[in-house]
């Protein structure tokens, strides 16, 4: 790559947080007494899900709409237990190649997520997520990705020109709306793969 970097900037899930969306439909479907293909059929990241994810709804906000959506009727706290049981562990080799590239470049995260979500991943994962100097999270900058207005936010938080840090997404939607917003991004889907993209970036 041409250009050299300043800062590092990371998405979580599937790029350091191993999440899989098929757990959560297994516990719905198990408490409303169900096939699970019913439950991934009707569930949907809609509108509803994306304001759950902006911090504009809150966790039974959003539970109402979602056991609408799903039509089921199972708790709270039953939905609250699949809700974060997508999450499986550290993306492979993601923490010790975390913790070499933090020798040269200061790291940071920004996710998609919200309140529930994040109260699960910080205390689960608090090893691998030591290694960001700060974790920008859509439900309490009121902004998500692939907003325009979410990647400026984070850019001026981080206190460098958008063309000096480094992005790395799972999703190509995302990394395209990085790239427009003047940031150098990658997708990726592997701490192989990042650590390929980190080689590339000089200083």
């Amino acid at each position: 790559m041409a250009g050299g970097a300043d800062a590092l900037l990371f998405d979580l899930g599937r790029v350091v947080i191993d999440i899989d969306f098929n757990r959560a439909f297994a516990k719905w479907a198990e408490y409303a007494c169900c096939d699970q293909a019913v439950i991934a059929q009707r569930f949907s990241f809609d509108d509803t899900y994306k304001r759950h994810e902006r911090g504009e709804i809150d966790a039974d906000e959003y539970f109402i709409a979602l056991r609408l959506a799903l039509g089921v009727e199972i708790s709270n706290a039953q939905l609250l237990d699949g809700w974060n049981a997508i999450f499986i562990g550290e993306m492979p080799g993601i923490s010790s190649l975390l913790a070499d590239v933090a020798r040269r470049f200061p790291l940071y995260a920004f996710s998609n997520s919200n309140r529930e979500h994040e109260l699960c991943w910080s205390k689960r994962f608090p090893s691998v997520l030591r290694h960001f100097r700060e974790i920008y999270v859509s439900s309490t900058i009121g902004l998500r990705k692939p907003e325009a207005e979410a990647y400026n936010y984070v850019v001026k938080a981080i206190g460098t020109s958008a063309e000096r840090i480094v992005f790395f997404d799972d999703t190509l939607e995302n990394v395209a709306a990085a790239r427009a917003c003047g940031l150098q991004a990658f997708q990726v889907k592997s701490a192989v793969e990042v650590a390929d993209a980190v080689a590339r970036v000089g200083r």
